[in-house]
This record gives C-alpha cells, sequence and structure tokens, in this order.
C-alpha cells in the first residue's frame, strides 16, 4: 500500500457559548481547523485534523499548518502509511520541526491502519480499559461569579471535573478560585489552569493565599524554571502542559519532581505515534496524564478518544470533548459525550467518516 494524493481542507468551527477566553486577554470564538485526507492507491483514506488555538498561544498556526502540509506532501507521496515509525522518520527529513503540521497525516495514518487490520484505533494504541472515560470543562475566563455560575450547569450536563481558566490579575483569580471551589460537590475536581499568564511573583501569590482550597495548579508561569520554582514553593497537586513537548521534558520534569500530572496535546507531539511513546512513557513513570489536543472538532476528538481509551484507567487524569463546544459537525461517527464520559468508536480505524459537505474542496492537494 502506497500514498497516492493527500488532500488538507479548512473547515471553521464557531463555538456555542460565543467565546472562549483564557490569560493575557486571550480569546477566539471561530476555530480555524485544518482536516486532512491520505488518499492510497488500494483504495483505503485516512483521516487527520489539526486545529491550533492560535499564533498567540503555541508557536502553531491555521495557515501554517496547510502551509507545512502542502510543503512535506510531496516527499510522502509512495511512502507505506502502515509503516508509522518510517513514515514519522520520513516527515523529520523532509521538515525540520514543525510537529503540529505532520500531525493531522500521523493520525490519517493511523486511521487506514486500523482500516486495514479491521480494528479500532484504540486497539492498536495498546487496548481498550473500561467502557467509556472520564473528560473535563473547560470553563472560559470571566468574572468570579459569572465562572462559579458556570459549574451547575456543567455538571448537570454530567461533568465532575472542571479546569478554571486563571492567569490574569492575581486577586481575580484567587477570587475565582475560592467563588469556584465553593460550588463543587464531593467528587469533583477542580484545576486551575493559568496557561502561562502567571508572573512568577504573581503565581506565588495565587498558590499562598489558596493553600487552604482543594485545587489542582496548572502551568502558572511561561518557562519550565519558573514553573519549577513554584512547584517547590506550592502545597497542591501540580499540572505541567504548555512546556511539555517531546520526552525530554517529560524525563527533566520526572527528573526534578515537576508535576504530579501532565496534559498531552497529540498535536504538540507531532500525532498519536508520539503522543503514544509520551503515554507509555508516563505510564512507566507512574505520570497520569490529561489526553487532549489543542483543540478541533470531531476528528480530533475520535483521535483524542482513542489515545485516552487506551491509557491505563488509573493513570488517566481526565480528556476532552471538543466537537461539544462546537457548532458544526465535520465527520459521522465522531464519539459523543455521554454523562461527563465518552468511548472511543468500536468500528475500525477512528471510526469517523467525514462531512463532505462541510469540509467542501480541498485547499491543498499533494499528488
Amino acid at each position: 500500500m502506497r500514498i497516492q494524493r493527500i488532500r488538507a481542507y479548512r473547515v471553521e468551527l464557531p463555538l456555542h457559548e460565543g467565546t472562549y477566553k483564557w490569560s493575557g486577554g486571550k480569546s477566539v470564538s471561530v476555530f480555524d481547523s485544518t482536516i486532512v485526507a491520505v488518499e492510497t492507491d488500494e483504495g483505503l483514506v485516512g483521516h487527520g485534523e489539526v486545529c491550533p488555538l492560535g499564533p498567540f498561544y503555541l508557536p502553531a498556526y491555521a495557515a501554517g499548518a496547510r502551509a507545512g502540509i502542502a510543503e512535506l506532501g510531496p516527499h510522502l507521496i509512495g511512502e507505506d502509511p502502515l509503516q508509522l515509525g518510517h513514515l514519522n522518520q520520513r516527515m523529520d527529513a523532509a521538515l525540520q520541526g514543525h510537529a503540529y503540521v505532520k500531525s493531522a497525516i500521523d493520525i490519517a495514518c493511523w486511521d487506514i491502519l486500523g482500516q486495514a487490520t479491521g480494528q479500532p484505533v484504540c486497539i492498536l494504541l495498546g487496548g481498550r480499559y473500561g467502557e467509556d472515560f472520564v473528560l473535563y470543562r473547560a470553563i472560559s475566563q470571566e468574572s468570579p461569579e459569572a465562572m462559579a455560575r458556570r459549574v451547575a450547569g456543567y455538571r448537570a450536563e454530567g461533568y465532575r471535573r472542571f479546569q478554571l481558566k486563571v492567569g490574569g490579575e492575581p486577586l481575580d483569580d484567587i477570587e475565582r478560585i475560592r467563588q469556584v471551589a465553593a460550588e463543587l460537590k464531593p467528587g469533583d475536581r477542580l484545576v486551575a489552569d493559568a496557561n502561562t499568564g502567571w508572573l512568577m511573583h504573581d503565581a506565588l501569590r495565587v498558590v499562598r493565599a489558596v493553600r487552604d482550597i482543594d485545587v489542582y495548579i496548572e502551568q502558572p508561569c511561561k518557562s519550565y524554571e519558573e514553573c519549577l520554582t513554584v512547584r517547590r514553593h506550592c502545597d497542591h497537586p501540580f499540572v505541567l502542559d504548555e512546556v511539555l513537548d517531546s520526552m525530554t521534558p517529560l524525563l527533566r520534569g520526572h527528573a526534578d519532581r515537576a508535576m504530579d500530572v501532565v496534559n498531552i496535546k497529540i498535536s504538540k507531539f507531532g500525532g498519536l505515534t508520539r503522543a503514544r511513546q509520551a503515554r507509555d512513557l508516563c505510564v512507566s513513570l507512574g505520570i497520569a496524564m490529561t489526553i487532549e489536543d489543542s483543540w478541533g472538532g470531531d476528528i480530533t476528538t475520535a483521535a483524542i478518544a482513542h489515545l485516552a481509551h487506551s491509557t491505563p484507567t488509573d493513570m488517566l487524569f481526565t480528556s476532552t470533548d471538543f466537537n461539544s463546544y462546537v457548532t458544526v459537525s465535520t465527520a459521522e461517527g465522531a464519539p459523543q459525550r455521554q454523562g461527563g464520559r465518552m468511548s472511543a468508536s468500536t468500528a475500525p480505524g477512528l471510526g469517523v467518516t467525514p462531512r463532505m459537505d462541510v469540509l467542501g474542496k480541498p485547499v491543498v492537494v499533494v499528488e
């Protein structure tokens, strides 16, 4: 089997709640997503998706994903999509860095592998743990009172884990954490995610001020070294996210005891192949994980679901259902939230069929 053609489609994904806000005044109302189709000479077609949150968040942006696919694609024509290790080496040789560009292609090839073997991707990634897995709900940054009011509504939808977007003015963030924590019920978990938004001295003020609250602190500062300093002055469980994009920072973080939980975003690692390697390393090291991505719709959610469902239950802190946040469905068969939990498809591959009327005409064609 050989790759015969690669197509990329641009799809806009508006949000149900109108806008999504996080640290530093960053916000987005419509996500710019890229869906990739990898076509083979044997008729199998795999699909993947990459949806950066924007160049102001991570070194990745939507137009860059499509430009990168146009640059990388010619080097992959004629390659065997089933040989995923070799394919990733080929992508790395043809394009240095830019992991997010490679992610949708890698995911699409896992979709092909699943179809070719008649297996769901989660089985190929390590097996299926349990009937489903737990999800979190992100609470967009607003006033403390507005964020606290969101909790009851999200809990009614089945969520029990809440990711509170902080990283603003420290006194406001302290109040956000306190007011949201006051709305929690037994069994709920709260994560205060600063998304790199605090300076170190402000982060230290916040963690000291909420020492009596049962809350996880996530990625308070921009650099690893700053986060490590905060961690060493913090009594709370600690989560690292934005600084983790390969095995090296994971190993360093474990050696430094820098975190209790890590977030593995598929596109930051370059796709399911490398994200699975990171997942398996964390399992071996005993580090709990949130399995997710930067953002996306139905196909990204399907990829997340397969990686999350193939993760040992006790090692999976939580995961996410991005397709429930947006108003546009891009594929049939995508997993759907059921009472704050989700499961991966049991169909071969990712188990999704793109809605071509939504995708429209490709913006990149490589053959």
